[in-house]
């Protein structure tokens, strides 16, 4: 499922695919005497047409760019468009021409919105360019690479386990987020190349989104924040040809200690600091890796048992089999999910004497070891378990998710995102629902 973006492109690669789609000149093709004199010469198809179009142009990039223009031109609406667009993004990159190449790119991009090899190409020749407009389509891209990266749950090959099939997902998640969030730097929109850079270091901490989120810090003057994510980038850089340079990642970091504390004393400590808490980071996540494979071939919620925050102990969900189940699944780093936590809070407390409803709050997180933090200043009053695949069966590909779910483990409810001014009414109405018409919860007696 992996997907890769393309760091170079092969020569001609995509010229000889279009031009081995075309049928090779048949006998029939050939010159024969004519069976009667005066009798005029068929004219030819369009598939001959394109290929003498390519014949004719030798190794000439310039001039089979020119001549699959000019084919375009008398036959816009050709079946072999889309490889005409291919050897025209291969051909102009080959010339150096990234405007026409960017513009057949989108091309095939409009024609077949699944090519994402294609997209991810796409989104970097755009991204060379700087044009806001450009940046913009970009983004759109990028979004819609990570939707479908998102909506490949379950699509696993069967030649890789479900670990490595996970992981690779992870990267890719990780690797487009940070793609992304580059493309909202450019467009100066901090906030979101934030959230991008903080969703991709949650999902695999990495040198690059980290020094990227220590920048972000930087420029908004917030230097402790700075600190720890220069100091994680400069334990995470590992010299590797994608990995930022540490030497310059320690140029940043000296900076911004020596603004904060006026000089380098403890910045040494301060890296050691950081260098065992990523080292704890990667316990917390086998763990979350451990507690992923014990339940990797649990097809029903109740099959599962997730673990509570609080101490790691385990909760299994067959011992509450036969109640209404209410999941919010969020993540530390979701800003909307921090809103909506206060409205649900209430919405349980307003079912908190009736047995047959259980309320959980379930977290998503990469990164287990932010999750205390988060418990602590937010102190949620419904029960808070990791989410340990769950979000994966339910399909949840959005944070936050609220699902309600009936006696028998079947969602009756569905919410995603926050912002609804009419939330909070919408989810009590489908608790109630899924417990039944005749049953009304005494603590709502009142309202």
């Amino acid at each position: 499922m992996a997907i890769r973006i393309p760091a170079s492109i092969a020569a001609f690669a995509l010229f000889v695919a279009a031009a081995a789609v075309l049928p090779a000149p048949s006998r029939q093709d050939k010159k024969e005497p004519a069976a009667h004199q005066g009798a005029q010469p068929k004219p030819p198809t369009s598939d001959e047409e394109l290929q003498h179009t390519i014949d004719s142009a030798g190794n000439d990039r310039a001039a089979l760019v020119r001549n699959l223009e000019a084919f375009l031109t008398k036959y816009p609406e050709s079946p072999q468009r889309l490889r005409i667009y291919r050897a025209l993004v291969e051909a102009s990159l080959q010339l150096r021409d990234n405007d026409r190449a960017t513009n057949y790119a989108e091309r095939i991009v409009a024609l077949n919105a699944d090519d994402m090899s294609m997209t991810l190409l796409t989104i970097q020749l755009l991204a060379r360019n700087a044009d806001e407009a450009g940046l913009r389509r970009a983004v759109s891209y990028a979004t819609r690479v990570l939707d479908f990266i998102m909506q490949s749950v379950g699509e696993k090959s069967p030649k890789i386990s479900p670990q490595e099939w996970e992981a690779d997902r992870q990267r890719d998640l990780m690797t487009v987020l940070s793609l992304r969030g580059r493309l909202y730097m450019k467009l100066h929109d901090t906030a979101k190349a934030q959230a991008d850079f903080q969703r991709s270091y949650t999902l695999f901490p990495s040198a690059s989104a980290a020094e990227k989120l220590g920048e972000i810090a930087e420029l908004q003057s917030q230097l402790p924040l700075a600190i720890t994510e220069y100091s994680r980038a400069f334990v995470l850089a590992d010299g590797s040809k994608d990995s930022p340079d540490r030497r310059e990642i320690r140029q940043k970091l000296g900076n911004v200690w020596r603004m904060a504390h006026g000089n380098e004393n403890g910045l040494g400590a301060e890296i050691l600091n950081t260098f065992d808490e990523t080292n704890a980071s990667s316990v917390h996540a086998s763990l979350a890796n451990g507690a992923n494979r014990a339940n990797a071939q649990a097809k029903d919620p109740y099959e599962f048992t997730l673990r509570r925050v609080s101490d790691g102990s385990k909760f299994p969900l067959a011992t509450e089999k036969g109640k209404v189940l209410v999941v919010n699944f969020w993540a530390t780093w979701c800003g909307p999910c921090r809103a909506l936590e206060p409205f649900f809070d209430r919405i349980a407390l307003g079912f908190h004497q009736d047995q047959d409803v259980l309320f959980l709050a379930a977290d998503c997180d990469e990164d287990e070891s932010l999750v205390p933090a988060y418990i602590q200043e937010m102190k949620p009053q419904t029960s808070v378990v990791f989410a340990d695949g769950l979000d994966r069966l339910l399909a949840v590909n959005s944070f936050p998710t609220v699902v309600v779910l009936d006696r028998t483990g079947k969602i009756v409810y569905r919410a995603e995102g926050f912002g609804d001014d009419h939330f909070e009414q919408a989810l009590t109405a489908a608790v109630r629902r899924a417990l039944g018409a005749d049953q009304t919860p005494q603590a709502n007696s009142n309202r």
